[in-house]
């Protein structure tokens, strides 16, 4: 999958916003579709924490809005997306560059909607794992979504 322009422009802005450019973190990639983002976070003067690896507040806010706005984008104007619940599980301290991949599938996208057809609401717990380039695993983080519909 490649980004489009809109979704070019998207990140670039997203990168630029003041609230996330804030957070150390780049988002690297969106798809066309916004079924798929890719966000990396440099260690850095931005990023470092006392001891000289990623500090925890970088590592969750990089990612905190993506599957929010990966959703009201997927859904669009019909729906109510917010945020719910995260934690985040330190695995390995980050002394490198780590990157997280978030997806969603049309059959997920799918489930929400059928799923609202007989529910008010529904939350969905999504996993984000942070690795280095090696493919370890230093800090997993869960988000819940909240998702309903506009009426």
């Amino acid at each position: 999958m490649k980004e489009s322009w809109s979704t070019w422009l998207s990140r670039h802005y997203l990168n630029l916003y003041p609230c996330y450019r804030g957070t150390g973190g780049k988002v690297t990639f969106i798809a066309s579709d916004w079924h798929e983002v890719r966000v990396e976070l440099p260690l850095n003067r931005k990023t470092r924490n006392y001891v000289g690896t990623i500090f925890g507040g970088s590592l969750y806010s990089s990612v905190d809005p993506i599957y929010m706005l990966m959703l009201i984008k997927i859904l669009g104007h019909g729906y109510i997306v917010w945020d719910k619940a995260a934690s985040i599980r330190f695995k390995k301290p980050g002394t490198s560059t780590l990157y997280a991949t978030m997806n969603l599938t049309p059959p997920e996208i799918e489930k929400i909607k059928n799923d609202l057809e007989t529910k008010e609401s529904v939350e969905v717990a999504y996993p984000i794992e942070f690795s280095d380039e090696q493919g370890t695993v230093c800090a997993s983080i869960e988000k819940v979504i909240y998702i309903s519909t506009a009426d």
